[in-house]
């Protein structure tokens, strides 16, 4: 209880350092709903689309003599209920030969190329073709020209435009690029942990005091490798990550060696404290022998240590999958690369594919390095 009354000041002022407020957290909560959105919504999958419509000429005001409606045309086809008009009159509209259920967008183009939409029935909301892909429109002629310029009879165009999905679903190029650059984040802690296991066997004998306490030059060995391994692992990959980028350039080649490098520190503990808790039994019995130091660690040491330095090493694979996708933040290759670009583009359908995509490699590889932890241990 005392403890507790104590360590109130301690949290009190932590919770002012962090500035915690909650209240931010959730009237801010609309800001991360386009994520949440391209989380809802993965951009893996599409539609091939069909873009097409129809335009017609209008002349504003009319011509003593106006000119005739268009003639009847196959396909898409608009048709307004005159051939001219004066600002601000009703005007209705007829469409035929769209695709069924369609939302149709109509636009006015003034006679210098200037777009603007076109009110329908008091909206700018897109209109839904029919089943027979028939629509009726109400809009109003707008002043597409600016009052005073001129007011002889000039031609604007009236233009309906639609997207319509056709065909059936197919894999998008996101989707490509999410299984090239998951693969290669794979192989990125395949090769790290490969070459960083090797490195850390090697320097985990050192860092074994078992092993060390038999002369003053072992020792001073070992608090040698133990201060190298200490010293590694107090980095965070992410930093060495931004060295090696800075260091080879970017791509993957500086994330492997980032992960190396912290993978050598942390398996290099915990290497050698599997050493050290090994039965110190076959060690004597292999010292009496008149065995010197490598044979005492090859017919003493491996045989006891090998099943769980396995089981280190395919966890270590496990976390090295999801450093390596921290690292490629900071240029260090894999999907975190693709997935830093499509967050500063805002490109959030995209992210959220890879981010889908991380999620189910990580919780794979994490079901298979338990099941081979079960068997190794």
């Amino acid at each position: 209880m005392l403890f507790l009354l104590a360590a109130l000041p301690v949290y009190a002022i932590g919770w002012r350092i962090t500035e915690i407020d909650f209240g931010t957290l959730l009237g801010s909560a609309n800001k991360v709903q386009p994520l949440v959105t391209g989380l809802l919504q993965p951009a893996l999958l599409r539609r091939e689309v069909e873009l097409g419509g129809d335009k017609v000429q209008f002349q504003v005001p009319c011509a003593p003599n106006p000119p005739p409606l268009p003639p009847a045309a196959h396909g898409p086809t608009i048709t307004p209920g005159a051939s001219c008009g004066v600002v601000g009159e009703s005007l209705t509209l007829v469409g035929t030969g769209f695709p069924p259920n369609t939302p149709v967008q109509l636009w006015w183009i003034n006679p210098i190329g200037a777009q603007s939409r076109v009110r329908v029935n008091g909206s700018y909301e897109p209109i839904v073709t029919a089943a027979e892909g028939n629509f009726t429109a109400q809009l109003t002629i707008p002043q597409a020209v600016p009052l005073g310029v001129s007011e002889k009879p000039v031609f604007h165009t009236i233009e309906a435009r639609y997207v319509a999905r056709v065909g059936g679903w197919h894999l998008t190029e996101t989707f490509w690029l999410v299984v090239y650059r998951m693969l290669e984040t794979i192989a990125q802690a395949l090769m790290a942990t490969f070459v960083g296991s090797i490195l850390a066997a090697a320097i985990s004998f050192f860092g074994a005091r078992n092993l060390m306490a038999v002369s003053s030059l072992t020792r001073g060995l070992y608090y040698v490798a133990r201060g190298i391994m200490n010293i590694l692992r107090s980095i965070e990959p992410l930093i060495m990550a931004i060295v090696f980028v800075v260091w080879v350039g970017l791509g993957p080649f500086a994330g492997v060696l980032a992960l190396i490098v912290h993978t050598i520190a942390a398996l290099g503990k915990l290497y050698s404290e599997a050493i050290e808790s090994i039965e110190p039994g076959p060690i004597e019995a292999i010292r009496a022998t008149g065995a010197n130091q490598i044979q005492t660690i090859v017919y003493a040491v491996i045989p006891q240590v090998l099943p769980p330095w396995i089981a280190f090493t395919v966890y270590r694979w496990d976390i090295n999958v999801r450093m390596s996708t921290i690292i490629g933040f900071v240029g260090g290759g894999g999907i975190g690369f693709l997935l830093a670009q499509w967050i500063r583009l805002t490109d959030f359908r995209s992210a959220g594919a890879a981010i889908w995509a991380i999620a189910v490699v990580v919780a794979v590889l994490d079901y298979l390095s338990a099941r081979v932890r079960e068997r190794v241990i």
